[in-house]
């Protein structure tokens, strides 16, 4: 039997824990929710629980949350308009892990093709282009951030001769933009590309369009063919988590049964958190449709209200349309650092995250102009 922390190691666990609460209160720059509470799974924490194996499939390890799991891609298979029938997923680390699924999914359907992505592009990408020894070209980006369509034509024309494996993202990392899925696809009709594919990286924005009311195309039915959403940006998490979205009939060209654990091995990982599903389970149950749409209006109105706020005090800040991204030129050192601000190179921005207040954004505003 263990014995009670050290006196020194619990002082340590508090001084950490009363950082996180400070810092806490000026996280604005990244995009995560700090606005949840999970004790209801704190239980949990008591079992070694895993979720090893294909989650629709049966598991020798049976103390797991695949049925929970399941609920969670069916969830998300309404949203990203996937048919029931046809919808496969599983939930993963985080975003990379559902870039990597994606990627891992089109070159195994088309392993001579070439990957597109644009400048904007997260940069997990170019990291798992290696990773997986993908050909790929990066493409051009619009001021606005989305993809240069011109530069993305032109680039696929040239290399008509392969498969074209396109990342589009719905809703880049540093001004929110959102790839037009129906003129990618014009694209690759236009060309007579015969065997294409489409993952989208939908980390942030793809818990943000299901619920506004004039969304931009962002799912299955606008020509998606693996999609993947973080669970720890919107939804809110604490620890990094997400779903990846694709068709079954994929998966099968791929799946090979592991006898050790009685399961078919579908998915990247081999043991895979069994709290993350009841996370994000958890959530939905608790918000609902009603609920996180509630939360996106208000979080579209706090960043809107930080672009009058700035413009009105002269500073050029803007965001795309339904984007929570609040984009302005790069403040002083000392700005990024108290309130946790990414910049990149000449710019910055704000995340309004349903924890970020419209006093949030008044302090920080004054702090620019200092």
């Amino acid at each position: 039997m263990s014995g009670p922390l050290p006196k020194s190691a619990s002082a340590r666990l508090n001084a950490l824990l009363s950082s996180f609460k400070e810092m806490a209160k000026r996280q604005v720059g990244y995009p995560v929710n700090q606005d949840f509470d999970y004790s209801d799974l704190l239980p949990f924490l008591q079992y070694s629980a895993n979720n090893v194996g294909d989650p629709f499939q049966g598991s020798n390890f049976r103390m797991n949350t695949h049925e929970i799991e399941r609920e969670v891609i069916s969830t998300f298979a309404d949203l990203m308009h996937l048919d029931q029938e046809q919808a496969w997923g599983y939930v993963t680390s985080g975003g990379t892990e559902g870039n990597m699924y994606g990627l891992y999914m089109g070159r195994e359907l088309f392993p001579t093709g070439t990957v597109y992505f644009s400048q904007d592009t997260h940069y997990s990408v170019v990291k798992l282009l290696r990773v997986l020894n993908m050909r790929n070209i990066m493409i051009k980006s619009q001021e606005n951030g989305e993809v240069d369509y011109e530069d993305l034509r032109e680039t696929i024309r040239v290399n008509r001769d392969t498969p074209a494996i396109i990342v589009a993202n719905i809703g880049t990392t540093m001004k929110g933009a959102v790839d037009d899925l129906y003129r990618i696809r014009d694209i690759l009709e236009g060309l007579d590309v015969q065997d294409s594919y489409v993952h989208a990286d939908a980390a942030l924005s793809g818990m943000i369009l299901p619920f506004v009311p004039d969304p931009q195309p962002h799912g299955f039915d606008a020509g998606v063919n693996s999609m993947a959403v973080s669970g720890h940006k919107l939804i809110g998490s604490p620890l990094p988590c997400g779903v990846v979205l694709t068709n079954k009939d994929y998966v099968a060209r791929i799946a090979r049964s592991i006898e050790y654990v009685g399961a078919l091995d579908t998915t990247i990982p081999g043991s895979r958190s069994a709290l993350a599903p009841l996370i994000i389970w958890h959530a939905f149950q608790e918000r609902g449709h009603e609920g996180f749409q509630e939360t996106v209006v208000g979080m579209l109105e706090v960043a809107e209200y930080g672009v009058r706020r700035f413009n009105d005090a002269g500073v050029p800040a803007w965001r795309n349309r339904n984007s929570a991204t609040v984009v302005f030129p790069r403040p002083k050192p000392e700005v990024f650092r108290k309130w946790q601000i990414a910049p990149f190179e000449d710019i910055a921005h704000v995340i309004t995250m349903p924890h970020v207040t419209r006093d949030m954004m008044d302090e920080l505003v004054d702090d620019c102009l200092r």
